[in-house]
């Protein structure tokens, strides 16, 4: 069976631009919120759907390997955001409620993983909220 879907692939690739939008909101990137995205993966993203890459793994490590490289790279959490933002425009039949429900619930728990959220933070999980409301 082939479990390969470029759409689906992007998914997983989009959704680790958000999650690193909202860690990167205020600049920095913390290591509790790679940590809390390194177990929700583990713990949720990886029972989605049989997806995989190119190299048979499961599609959700998409997420880590992409978070990774943007920090790696530093790069712009708004432009990341817009990526993601664009990318659901386009896909919508790709966010069902039970992935919109788990996109925000690991957004909310990488935001609040180092001392709370914050400002910055918090004004992106606005911008997520009406993004996926939409």
């Amino acid at each position: 069976m082939d479990t390969t879907h470029p759409a689906q692939l992007k998914f997983y690739q989009k959704i680790g631009k958000l999650f690193y939008a909202v860690a990167a909101a205020d600049k920095v990137v913390r290591k509790a919120e790679y940590d809390m995205l390194l177990d929700i993966v583990s713990s949720h993203w990886m029972n989605v759907d049989e997806v995989e890459d190119e190299f048979h793994s499961d599609a959700a490590f998409q997420i880590e390997i992409v978070f990774g490289w943007l920090d790696y790279n530093n790069a712009a959490a708004d432009d990341c955001f817009e990526e993601f933002r664009e990318f659901k425009k386009e896909h919508e039949h790709l966010f069902d409620d039970k992935r919109k429900k788990l996109i925000w619930k690991t957004a909310q728990a990488i935001a609040d993983a180092f001392a709370g959220t914050n400002k910055s933070e918090l004004v992106l999980l606005s911008k997520l909220k009406l993004t996926l409301n939409s």
